[in-house]
Parts: C-alpha cells; structure tokens; sequence
C-alpha cells in the first residue's frame, strides 16, 4: 500500500484534505507538514520508541501530527481533549509521555497537568508548518524515518482507560498495517474516494480510517462535531463517496423532519459504515429505508485483536447480526474455556492475529485471553449456524437477578425502538430479594405530560415483548445520558450517579 509521500510525489496540487474550517490541503502540503513537523520533533529530541501524546481538537493539524510521530518512530496516544485534569493526567502518565502536541485552545489543560508541550499554534511550530506548506519543492526527513505505533487508551466504559501496546516493529516508515489494507479492500476505497469524517479524531475508528483513506490516495473532509443536518450538506456539497458513523447519529439523522431529510441529494454516498456501539435493528432498518443498500456495519475493538462484518443484503438475512471474521478466527467460549456451539451464549474470543497488551496492567493482560493467543474484548455474543455473530452485551454489564442473567442491550434495542424514547440506559442496580434489578434510564423525545402516565405507557410496552424477569422494575427519566462523541454510554459513571443518589436520598 502506499502512503501519503508517494500521493505527494505523484499528484502533489490534487486535494488530500479539507479541514474542519474550510481550507483545503493537496498532498504536497500535507506530506511537507508533516515532514517538517517531524524534523522539528526530532531537533527537540524526539526520538523513535518515544511515547508522546496528542490532544487537539479536530482540524488538519492532527493529520499532520499523527504523520509526523508515525514518520519518528514513536508511541503516539491520542487523548479526549473532554477529559478532567486528572483523567489526562493519568494516561500522560501512565503512557510515560515526553511530550504533548496540543493546540492553544487546550494548552492551559495540557499545562495544568505539569508535562512539557508543544503548541502547534504557537510562533515556532506555526512557522514550521506554515512556511512547509507554502513551499514548492518536496521536503526531506533529517532522520530516518521508521513507522511508529498508535498506542490508544480504551475509553474506560467498565474502569480506568489502559493503553493499549503492541511492539514497534521495524519498518520504513509507509509499512500499512493490517487493518489499513481491510479498510480499502472491503469498502473499494481508493484515489476517487472522498471520505466524510464527523466523529472526534481521538477516537480509533475515526482516526484510523481517515489515516487509511490517505494511504490510499482518498480524500479526506473533517468536520468539527457532528450535526445532522450540516452532515448531509456536506455529503452534497463534496460529492462524498464515503463516511462512518455510529448508532446515536443514526438516531439524530433520523430525528430530523422530513423536509430536510429531502432537502439535500446523497447521491454521490455509496458506502456508510457504522460501529462503535450496538445498533438496534429497528434503527438500522429504518436508515437502511432511508439510504438504502448502502450501509455496512463491523465489529471490533481498539486492540485490533479481530474484526467481523457484514453488508446490507448479509444484514437483511441476519438482522441483529455484527457479521462474520474478516480479520482473525472467532469462538464463542464458556467460562472454563471451552468452545461452545452454534446458537449458545458465551464470551466472544478472537485468535489468529498479534497479541496486544494492555500497558502496565499485566493482570488485565491475562484477563483478556483465555488461552495463548485468544483474545477478547469482553464481549458476550453467540454465533449462529451460518457463522454469523450477534453481540448479547458487554460481559462487565451483565444484570444478575434472582440468579438469572439479563443481557440490557436486549431491552435498549426494544426501547430506542419506541417513538417516545430518545435515547436509554438499563444496567442492574441492587435490590435486596434479587441481588440486582432491570432499571430503565429513558431520556424521553419531548417532556411528557404525565411521568406517571408515561412509566405506565412504557411497562406496557415492555411487557408486551419481553419476559417478565427481563422487563424494568423501575424507570428513571434523565434529560441526557452521559455518552462519548463517538455513541459508547459511560454505563459505569451512570450507575456511579444513581448508587450515589440512592445513598443520599
């Protein structure tokens, strides 16, 4: 696979990027930048197997340093710039970071935290970049350029995010990994791609797919957060090919009146791809009415461990289905161990790619495989006779009650379905007979009339398609539901909040 050099050299004024503001870069400048960023880097005694951090917010500048730190050689760790002082402080910390490229609009944070920076707005490196990207001629490295690693924190949805390691190995810098290689081939990307990226590029799956677009000669349009409606101007307004998504977005799109809806063409949209979070197959169906046979769905994780997917048709035959292993071996195992057959639930497990190691954490290490070389993500799922996998729940938010296991994405997928229900929560909370009981937490499409008349509306519902043991033994009502910009619900720091109201009240 090439890389963003060889685009450079070969078509230098076609456009690679358009940024959050507007402007666009061609491959000359975003290959220039990059390279004098990196030299820039080394002159301040960056050097490969360094671990150096990132916190911007979206804009060009992190393509250019997420290039320049791949050229180097180094360690590279992405931060949510939401975070509090002491979460950032933890992963700079624990990752062992030398440094932290940041832009002025966090720099106070970053410098809060006590770590040295470099601010890419700031008169040096602004010039550095600025003056690269006015120039004709192609820029060389000062050093030699090996390909570094992207060492991502897990968003911490079940505990404290952990870095997720794998070895550099050594390689010329432009060495695509695996997963680059899968993205352009399953979804035919390529030079005539144009790639709509809404999602925060701290996240893997956003960032990861804009670097593989540009290895493959697409380009890229970034925008500074998601909105539903500047979302599907924008894919008029640059012919875009293809883009990603996750599940929330596909609940906002869906929220929006018809009359927009229609007002602006996707017809140029031959691929959008969605992941992150589950996906409820009222909600799949229904954009799949909308957009038609264009949607594609995978499934896999920040440790690049294994990957299933499917397509549309694959989907309408497997509703509820995350696909097939496109990347890795899949098996779904009990708790000893062994593997279980078609249509029995256990944990998820992928073998057959390199092992991954969660950084400093190697009890957490071992607690992910089950035997060398099987991996998971902590996932529960099972797999049908057609080798189709379905994802039951996180392993971690499995709700015990009487005994019993209640898996809530089953009664998410069934609420998220009804009309009045914007977006929702179940987890397990205490209770004295059972151990645990089924909670609903239901941020309603509009302020009801009657909280009462609506709790009774939504048990109805629930009793009407569930089993008894499985539906809400209480509903809470909540104006929003602490989510992450890329759909995953922050399950944990919601149970923490209603323990802690509970103990208070």
């Amino acid at each position: 696979m090439a890389h963003i050099q060889d685009h450079a050299l070969a078509r230098p004024n076609e456009t690679a990027l358009v940024s959050p503001n507007g402007e666009f870069w061609n491959w000359r400048q975003l290959n220039n930048a990059s390279i004098a960023l990196a030299n820039h880097l080394h002159n301040c005694s960056v050097a490969g197997g360094d671990y150096v951090s990132i916190m911007m917010e979206n804009r060009a500048e992190y393509l250019v340093a997420m290039w320049a730190a791949l050229r180097l050689g180094v360690y590279i760790t992405p931060i949510n710039w939401h975070l509090k002082d002491e979460e950032v402080a933890h992963i700079v910390q624990d990752s062992g970071a030398v440094l932290v490229l940041c832009s002025s609009q966090l720099s106070e944070l970053v410098g809060r935290i006590g770590i040295k920076s470099i601010n890419v707005d700031e008169d040096a490196c602004s010039k550095v970049i600025k003056l690269a990207r006015q120039s004709d001629a192609h820029l060389q490295a000062n050093f030699e350029q090996t390909e570094g690693q992207i060492m991502y924190y897990s968003s911490g949805t079940t505990g404290k995010p952990k870095g997720i390691r794998r070895p550099i190995i050594e390689r010329s810098f432009g060495t695509a990994p695996a997963i680059d290689g899968f993205i352009s081939a399953l979804y035919g990307i390529g030079a005539d791609t144009i790639y709509l990226s809404p999602a925060p590029l701290y996240h893997a799956a956003p960032l990861n797919w804009c670097l593989a677009i540009l290895r493959a000669g697409g380009s890229l349009v970034v925008q500074s957060k998601f909105d539903p409606e500047s979302f599907l101007a924008t894919i008029e307004t640059h012919q875009v090919t293809h883009t990603q998504l996750v599940p929330t977005m596909f609940v906002r799109l869906l929220a929006l009146p018809e009359t927009i809806r229609q007002r602006y063409s996707l017809a140029s949209l031959k691929v959008a791809v969605h992941a992150a979070a589950p996906c409820s197959p009222e909600v799949k169906q229904k954009m799949l009415n909308w957009w038609g046979n264009i949607i594609y769905e995978y499934y896999g994780g920040s440790e690049s461990n294994g990957v299933t997917a499917l397509g549309p048709q694959e989907w309408r035959a497997h509703p509820g289905s995350v696909g097939k292993a496109v990347l890795g071996e899949l098996h779904i195992c009990d708790d000893e161990g062994n593997e279980l057959g078609a249509n029995q639930t256990g944990t998820v497990y992928f073998s057959g790619l390199p092992d991954f190691e969660y950084f400093n954490d190697p009890e957490k290490t071992r607690d992910a495989y089950i035997k060398p070389g099987w991996s998971t993500l902590g996932d529960i799922g099972y797999i049908d006779a057609d080798g189709f996998l379905y994802l039951t729940d996180r392993r971690a938010f499995t709700i015990v009650s009487g005994g019993v296991n209640i898996y809530p994405q089953e009664i998410e997928n069934l609420l998220i379905a009804h009309d009045d229900v914007a977006d929702v929560a179940v987890l397990g909370l205490p209770n004295e007979e059972f151990g645990e009981e089924v909670v609903a937490v239901i941020e309603p499409a509009s302020t009801p009339s009657s909280e009462s008349d609506f709790f009774d509306m939504i048990t109805d519902y629930c009793k009407a398609k569930l089993a008894s043991f499985k539906c809400p033994r209480r509903i809470i009502l909540s104006d929003a539901l602490p989510r992450m910009p890329n759909g995953k619900l922050l399950k944990r720091e919601l149970r923490a909040t209603l323990l802690g109201i509970e103990k208070h009240s």
